[in-house]
């Protein structure tokens, strides 16, 4: 071969790989979502998959995460643990999920940590109890240090309570925002007078009202989780006591206050990293994107549906500072990573996320954002 022939061979060999690398560059990434589908949290289903598909929207239309599409495959995460790593698995393995985003309970997140064992980036986004730390594993959800630690302070100044009351579901989240929420209080100067958990099948609080009347307290921290926080609520207010004790609960968000009911939300506070209500400019312009392409189809927005959304940025966030979605290298990259979404200014320490947290109390009109406390640490200590 001459040497024009050489060059010219060579050249058409560079221009076929370049073809061949931007080709790669632009394969759709699929994500698996895995959220819940059925079940008693099914009723976020619809909502969660709404805001997996907006950040989609949104990110393809800045051109993808790396360079590539992406492209939604999504599993049914209110299934029993076993049955939901099989779904999981499935949209890996068999449709080469290149990361997870999750919105679910913490038995499934253990199951898919599990699965997962750091060879994929996975996402998870709700509300949390803290203490997750496995590689490839970032947190977007609030935890109890973030939701009470500067919150009950707060309240001690404004309404002066002390005997607090808790009560919460007898599982893992409940009892660790129990247990945080006692250093607190005490720090405080209150009293707390009664620690409870009850089983979520648990449908009458008759003997748990009379304990917390009998008690004297004055405050009363709910870690009840869905219809076992509407059915405590109600009750409580049915017997006159929100009179008596104010409220604050860290997972009574927009679906639950519906079930309450406003007229039964006298002296209840939520803490949460997200309302649906809150005027923050961001907040605003999301909550009017969303509607204009969902209305019709979603009950609404919450800090749990919404918390998906959060997942998606977090995701194209540390992988652009990677360069990869290797998991090593978005470990390394993780720490620090940042994004301006719905619910601010968002950075990922110790591969959990520091975050705007906002209380709210209740007026007939659905929850009113009346305090933010700016860039609230998670609190945990996970080695990056």
């Amino acid at each position: 071969m001459d040497r024009r022939a050489l060059l010219q061979a060579t050249a058409g060999l560079a221009a076929t790989l370049g073809l061949g690398r931007a080709a790669m560059a632009a394969s759709p990434l699929t994500v698996a979502v895995m959220i819940p589908q059925s079940g008693p949290a099914g009723l976020f289903g619809p909502t969660a998959k709404a805001c997996a598909e907006l950040a989609a929207e949104v990110i393809n239309a800045q051109g993808g995460v790396l360079g590539r599409p992406l492209k939604l495959a999504f599993g049914d995460a209110g299934a029993a643990p076993a049955e939901a790593a099989q779904s999981a698995l499935k949209l890996w393995r068999g449709a080469g999920a290149g990361a997870v985003i999750g919105m679910h309970d913490s038995a499934v997140r253990g199951a898919l940590v599990n699965l997962f064992k750091g060879q994929v980036p996975y996402f998870y986004t709700p509300v949390y109890e803290g203490g997750e730390c496995a590689k490839g594993t970032y947190m977007n959800g609030e935890t109890p240090s973030q939701q009470l630690e500067p919150v009950i302070p707060w309240i001690a100044a404004e309404r002066k309570p002390k005997k607090w009351y808790l009560i919460g579901n007898d599982y893992v989240w409940g009892r660790n925002t129990n247990a945080a929420a006692k250093g607190y209080i005490q720090k405080t100067g209150a009293e707390v007078v009664g620690d409870e958990y009850l089983p979520f099948t648990v449908d009458n609080f008759d003997s748990s009202l009379a304990r917390i009347r009998d008690s004297g307290a004055d405050a009363v921290l709910v870690s009840l989780v869905g219809g076992a926080s509407v059915s405590f609520n109600k009750a409580f207010a049915g017997l006159g006591m929100s009179d008596r004790a104010l409220r604050l609960g860290t997972l009574i968000e927009e679906n639950t206050l519906a079930g309450i009911g406003a007229a039964n939300a006298r002296n209840l506070y939520a803490s949460t990293g997200y309302f649906a209500s809150s005027t923050a400019p961001a907040a605003k312009a999301f909550l009017d994107r969303f509607n204009q392409r969902f209305s019709a189809q979603a009950p609404g927005l919450s800090t749990l549906t919404e918390s998906v959304y959060e997942g998606f940025l977090m995701l194209q966030a540390i992988a652009t500072k990677a360069k990869s979605l290797d998991v090593a290298k978005m470990d390394a990259a993780s720490e620090g990573a940042s994004y301006q979404g719905p619910r601010g200014t968002v950075t990922m320490r110790a591969r959990h996320v520091e975050q705007d947290v906002f209380v709210a109390d209740v007026t007939d009109k659905g929850f009113r954002v009346v305090k933010t406390f700016p860039r609230i640490g998670a609190g945990q200590t996970c080695k990056v």
